[in-house]
């Protein structure tokens, strides 16, 4: 999991999108993005959307407040029945 303001270089946010999808998806059951930020999605946030599109064990979630960070990783964490 990753929880970030999702402020991010513009030039570093290709490399980082890159590197999600090529490295670290395919490593992982399952990972997930949280950003922290009480206005418009950042950088990141963008570039993750396209992950997003294609990766079924990838999650993202927006909140407002680090306070908020515990409960949105139990929600998006908890344990499938299915």
């Amino acid at each position: 999991a990753q929880a970030s303001d999702g402020d991010n270089w513009q030039n570093d946010c290709a490399v980082s999108r890159d590197l999600l999808a090529t490295e670290v998806l395919p490593a992982c059951q399952y990972f997930a993005y949280i950003e922290i930020t009480d206005g418009e999605p950042q950088n990141l946030w963008q570039e993750y959307q396209s992950v997003l599109a294609t990766r079924p064990n990838f999650a993202m979630q927006r909140i407002q407040s680090p306070a908020d960070i515990y409960p949105v990783f139990r929600e998006l964490f908890k344990k499938s029945l299915t």
